[in-house]
């Protein structure tokens, strides 16, 4: 499998280059630890028992429909592109759902499309898949939500459709979300997070979590600061960033890290300031409370001295 925003640029010098010292120390990986799966099977799929495969793109209809169907497609591998007008940063949909959407144990697309319409206790409220989409683009897009029915949600909704082709409904499919997680051994810890992230993320991140663009284009996408996902997104709860991590990262070595150091360069992640939370309530400690009463979400706790979360209200918002 390529990588998913490959084929959407010109230049693939700075992709291949990261790919390739990403290889680097492989063998040695699997070699340490023969609990890992084997290196056939090194994608977020496995061990999560999924047997369900979507339909491939050359079945997309040639018709209306199959226009829409690629033009969700087009979005979750460049949203910034094809939606931009509903994006507040430079991440893609497939950032934080692999290969278009399509791989399992990685939020696939076709596992959640047929568990909608849903209740939420994020929004606490019954959750339609295209309300479930508008979050996306409120908080991990760190943009606003497109209106019901338009073209950017009826596309998107079309495509996770049709990717979910022969699936039964309000059915927990194997490979839904990302896989579990065991607890961590130790408390996550920022030293050891930062000694991960040095060692086995900035390569593609960079050290400064911002990102890495060729011609303008989102490579690999920051992790924190101005351009990365708000405060509000799911990936702000470091036991969810842990979960995606462990199953996706490095990218193209799945399960390569244990499950401490996941648990440890998740804690880390989130323990960079970004977006505001666009459910701000006015301070710090009234949107914590409100949104963020959980051992797993570091906003307004204090890190390395400051506040988290403690920049004013959201901007463009």
């Amino acid at each position: 499998m390529t990588h998913p925003l490959a084929s959407r640029f010109p230049s693939r010098a700075a992709l291949a280059l990261c790919l390739g010292l990403l290889a680097v120390g492989l063998e040695t990986a699997f070699a340490a630890d023969a609990t890992l799966p084997p290196k056939s099977e090194i994608n977020p799929a496995a061990g999560t028992g999924a047997t369900f495969h979507p339909p491939p793109e050359s079945e997309i209809p040639k018709n209306e429909f199959g226009k829409m169907i690629k033009l969700g497609r087009d979005i979750m591998l460049d949203t910034p592109q094809y939606a931009g007008k509903y994006v507040g940063n430079t991440l893609s949909c497939v950032n934080c759902h692999t290969d278009a959407g399509r791989m399992a144990g990685s939020a696939p697309l076709w596992a959640a499309y047929v568990n909608y319409p849903a209740y939420r206790s994020k929004n606490k409220k019954v959750n339609t898949f295209e309300e479930r989409i508008q979050g996306c683009f409120r908080f991990s897009q760190n943009g606003k939500a497109p209106p019901l029915g338009s073209k950017t949600l009826v596309a998107l909704q079309s495509y996770s459709y049709w990717l979910a082709k022969g699936l039964p409904t309000d059915e927990k499919v194997a490979g839904r979300g990302y896989p579990d997680l065991a607890a961590p051994a130790l408390p996550p810890n920022y030293a050891r997070g930062k000694a991960v992230y040095e060692a086995r993320c900035a390569v593609c991140h960079t050290a400064s979590g911002a990102g890495r663009y060729v011609d303008g284009k989102t490579v690999f996408p920051p992790l924190w600061g101005d351009k990365s996902f708000n405060w509000g997104a799911g990936m702000g709860s470091y036991k969810n960033a842990a979960k995606f991590i462990y199953a996706n990262m490095p990218y193209g070595q799945s399960y390569s890290l244990t499950p401490q150091q996941a648990w440890d360069v998740a804690y880390f992640m989130d323990a960079h300031e970004r977006p505001q939370d666009p459910r701000w309530k006015g301070s710090v400690a009234a949107t914590r409370a409100a949104f963020h009463d959980s051992k797993f979400s570091l906003y307004g706790e204090t890190i390395n001295g400051k506040v988290l979360g403690d920049i004013g209200p959201p901007k463009n918002h």
